[in-house]
């Protein structure tokens, strides 16, 4: 792997960690609670991770040829996981 190649997995593997603890907290908050806005706060957190995991992977699976359906689908469930998030954060 070329230098630019790790850098970018470094930073997918950050994004997932931190992405599997906020799931993590917004789930058990929504077991204690049973409020629904965490309910989509998790939704989303999980979508978001997804698409770091999905991305990174298929980029490498690849070869990086597929470069604009990639990212096509990476913004499609990166922007509906927002939408749960900010959906989340309204009615909460």
């Amino acid at each position: 792997m070329v230098p630019l190649e790790l850098l970018y997995v470094a930073f997918s593997l950050t994004l997932t960690v931190a992405g599997l603890s906020m799931v993590g907290f917004a789930v058990r908050s929504y077991r204690r609670t049973s409020r629904r806005a965490l309910l989509h706060l998790s939704i989303g957190f999980t979508l978001i991770v997804a698409a770091a995991i999905a991305t990174t992977a298929s980029a490498f699976l690849t070869g990086f040829d597929r470069t604009p359906v990639l990212l096509s689908v990476n913004y499609l469930l990166t922007t509906v996981g927002n939408l749960f998030v900010i959906f989340g954060i309204l009615t909460g």
